[in-house]
């Protein structure tokens, strides 16, 4: 329902609070049968771009020579890539590296999580290859030792790769133990629950659908509230100098 022109979106300079009461989806080049939601991207100042794309069934991803990770919310998508197919199922998620061929198509009508970023070598290292995985595979890890806050890493621990991407799961009443402040950016989606978030000077009430788009330094602090878990998909440059 619309409130008079009410919306807990917001943009500042250093971060941006993008929630469904003004989601507007549009089809990126390339797309059939498909719309994205774009919630960060260059023009924001991102130095990636992240999206929810909307599919109906056969429906299909836009081509990409970027790297590109796709995490899968609703349905299920199939990738065709180096000869094989494979099925994506709610949770599961795939990476796919810089210049890899690949098709990414709908079995049923479906929702994805997309994040595409130019990839930056690493003198030394060779590229990262294909990963494909589920979210309940990549085993939990206390943050600081506090077991109510569990991450898991999607992406290998490999310095070959200049990205990470990982689920935090709260339980009811947990928080992160600092405000953070540091050089990376981050793209973040709610996927259960609610909390609050410290962004800057500002603290905004979060819940499931909510996209935050924090710019490098921009001081950050979240709680879950409520009487389930709440849990996010974040990404993060990492693995570069700031220089490079």
């Amino acid at each position: 329902m619309h409130h008079l022109g009410f919306t807990r979106t917001i943009a500042r300079s250093n971060y941006t609070l993008h929630t469904p009461d003004s989601f507007v989806p549009a089809p990126l080049p390339g797309m059939a049968r498909a719309t994205a939601i774009v919630h960060a991207a260059p023009a924001l100042g991102a130095k990636f771009t992240m999206y929810t794309a909307e599919l109906e069934a056969t429906g299909q991803l836009g081509p990409s020579t970027m790297q590109r990770f796709v995490y899968v919310l609703e349905g299920e998508l199939t990738l065709d890539a180096k000869g094989k197919q494979r099925r994506i199922t709610p949770n599961g998620f795939a990476y796919i590296p810089a210049g890899l061929p690949h098709r990414i198509q709908a079995s049923s009508k479906s929702r994805a999580a997309v994040i595409e970023k130019p990839y930056q070598s690493r003198d030394g290292l060779g590229s990262p290859g294909l990963v494909l995985g589920r979210e309940k595979s990549a085993r939990p890890q206390p943050l600081l030792g506090d077991a109510d806050v569990q991450v898991r890493s999607l992406i290998p621990a490999d310095p070959a790769f200049d990205l990470a991407v990982n689920t935090m799961t709260y339980a009811p009443g947990a928080t992160l133990p600092m405000v953070e402040s540091h050089v990376m950016e981050h793209g973040l989606l709610m996927l259960d629950g609610a909390g609050i978030y410290r962004l800057g000077d500002d603290w905004h009430p979060v819940s499931a659908g909510d996209f935050i788009w924090m710019g490098p330094y921009c001081p950050q602090w979240f709680g879950a509230l409520g009487k389930t878990p709440a849990r996010y998909l974040i990404y993060k440059d990492w693995n570069r100098h700031p220089q490079a």
